[in-house]
Order: C-alpha cells, then structure tokens, then sequence
C-alpha cells in the first residue's frame, strides 16, 4: 500500500477550525491531547477549516511532541489571505455556513501549481512544523463547484497534481491525493495522474457505501493505493449528532440511523463501534478519520475502535445491513 499511517484510527480537524459551533481554544487543544494519550498518531488537517483556525489549533497542540512520531497530512486548492470577509456568507457550494464561526479571513480557490506550493508554505507555518507526510487536493468536486466542476478538475491535475508528484518524487512528502466527498474525481484521477491514494469522506460508511465498493475500492486495490475513510460518522448522525453530509439531517435519515442503532442494540453493540470497527474491514484502507471536538468523546472513539464485538461480526451483520 502506497499510503501507510502510524495508527489505524486519525484525528480529523475540521471541529477545532470551528465547524457548527465555536469552542474554546483550551477545548480544542484538550481535545487534541485526549487523542494523543488514546494512540492516535495520524491528524489531518486543512486551510478551509475555519479559514486556517484548525491548522493554527493543531500546531499549538502538537508543538513539543516528537515530530517523527505522527503523521501530518492538510490539504491544497484554497488560500487564506489576509483580507477578511463574511464568513457566514462564503460560498461553499453544498456546505454553506459550514464555517461562520471561524476566522475572517478570506477563503479563495487556488488549485495551480503556484497556488498549491503557497498554499503548503503556509499550511507548514500554521502547523509549526517543517515537513508534511500526506497533502490532499481538496474538494475538485460537484459538491463544492456545481457544473463547473470538470473544469475545476481539470487545472487541479494540471497544476495540483503536478507539484505534488514532484514533490514527492523529490521526497519532499510521502504522498499525495484527493480529500473529497465524491468517488467521481478520484476515479477521473485514477485515469489522468499517479496518486498514492484519497481521503474519502462520507463515502464508505453505514449510510453509504455502495458506490465505493462497487467501483473505487476495487480500482483502488488494483493500483496498490490507500483510502483514508474520512467521516465515517457521516457528519456526526451516526454519532449522536443532527447533522448529515454537514448539514441538518432529513428526518428520513434520522428514522433511518434510528433503525441502526435498534439493530445494534440488540446485538450488544454501540453504534459508533460499529460505524468505525466495519470501516476498518476493507484492504485498501490505512486509516479512519473521524472528526471530533470533545476530549472525552475522543478517548471513548478509541475505546470503541479497538472493540470487536463478536457478535455482530457473525452471520446477522451482513444480513442486516
């Protein structure tokens, strides 16, 4: 596997930029440290998290710790400028408002090649650290560009994909992809470039995953690349949460992970083991990275990752499904 991580649980970043709500900074570091005294070794982060607010959090809270010990991975096709905006008015395509409580700063589209080794030079000064292992081009995808978004596509593989093959050709990273939550652009991209692999979000969970199985996990195997199943609580619905791909969850969705939680129940299972634990299954997949601001929920994650209720494992699993 082309993308290999030093824990198989990650730390998704996208609470402490002030995803829904705002937290506090000693919440969002205590979150961070409560995953690290959990063994979670893997964090990913990205500038549109809070316009470079998750970023600036996750530096402070890692400062100090062993660089060789974590892996570090954010992500390019956006800068943060100096220049302030609205941010409850950004265009986020499908997610709007998704960050209004976060920095400022204004958030623009850069998916050239300049723009991405900018945008890695000050990710790297956010982050206070001097290296990256993972960068993901992020969201070259209908969800975020609507009908334009082959056109999108188009110059992240000319100018992206580009400097990123470089540079880890140069040994500058150890790999790079997309950070998406459509499998579209990662099979176009599997045609058009060379990536280690993707961090795919929402995409392979309880609530969905057919599509990545039927077509991108098996591609993905077939070129040796990793996934990095990202959300695999579906923006929170699965754990406790009203949110669905980051917005208020259908009430058809609520009846429907309310019909799951009945069937774990009966078996013996918390949901959220299961949500996590059955993402794990699958070959192509180094890490799972779930995203959350809680400390004590971040050391239950664990708890429950490394659970592996037996039961549900057997024959009644799959059936029900």
């Amino acid at each position: 596997m082309r993308i290999t991580l030093p824990s198989r649980l990650g730390f998704g970043t996208a609470p402490l930029g002030n995803m829904y709500r705002a937290i506090p900074d000693e919440e969002a570091l205590a979150t961070v440290d409560s995953a690290w005294q959990s063994g979670i070794r893997y964090f990913d982060a990205a500038p549109l998290y809070g316009a470079g607010l998750a970023e600036l959090r996750l530096g402070e809270a890692l400062a100090g710790r062993p660089r060789d010990e974590y892996a570090l991975g954010t992500k390019v096709g956006r800068l943060i400028l100096d220049e302030h905006e609205d941010a409850s008015q950004r265009d986020l395509g499908e997610k709007g408002g998704l960050f209004r409580h976060g920095l400022p700063n204004k958030i623009v589209y850069d998916y050239t090649e300049d723009g991405t080794l900018r945008s890695i030079e000050t990710s790297l000064k956010r982050l206070l650290t001097d290296r990256l292992d993972t960068v993901w081009i992020h969201d070259p995808a209908v969800d975020f560009h609507g009908e334009r978004w082959r056109e999108v596509f188009d110059v992240a593989m000319s100018g992206a994909a580009k400097a990123l093959t470089r540079l880890r050709n140069e040994k500058v990273i150890k790999g790079w992809g997309l950070g998406v939550n459509r499998i579209e652009p990662c099979e176009l991209a599997l045609e058009r470039a060379d990536p280690d692999g993707f961090l795919l979000a929402g995409r392979y969970t309880l609530l969905d995953h057919a599509d990545s199985l039927a077509r991108l996990m098996p591609a993905s195997e077939t070129r040796g690349l990793g996934i990095v199943v990202g959300g695999p609580y579906n923006s929170g619905v699965l754990a406790g949460g009203e949110h669905f791909e980051y917005q208020p969850a259908p009430q058809e969705m609520l009846d429907r992970v309310a019909r799951i939680r009945q069937l774990c129940e009966r078996f013996g299972v918390d949901i959220k083991a299961v949500a996590l634990h059955s993402r794990s299954r699958i070959r192509p997949s180094p890490a799972s990275s779930p995203a959350r601001a809680d400390p004590p929920v971040s050391a239950r994650t664990c708890i429950w990752r490394r659970h592996r209720y037996r039961r549900s494992c057997g024959p009644h699993s799959k059936q029900n499904d």
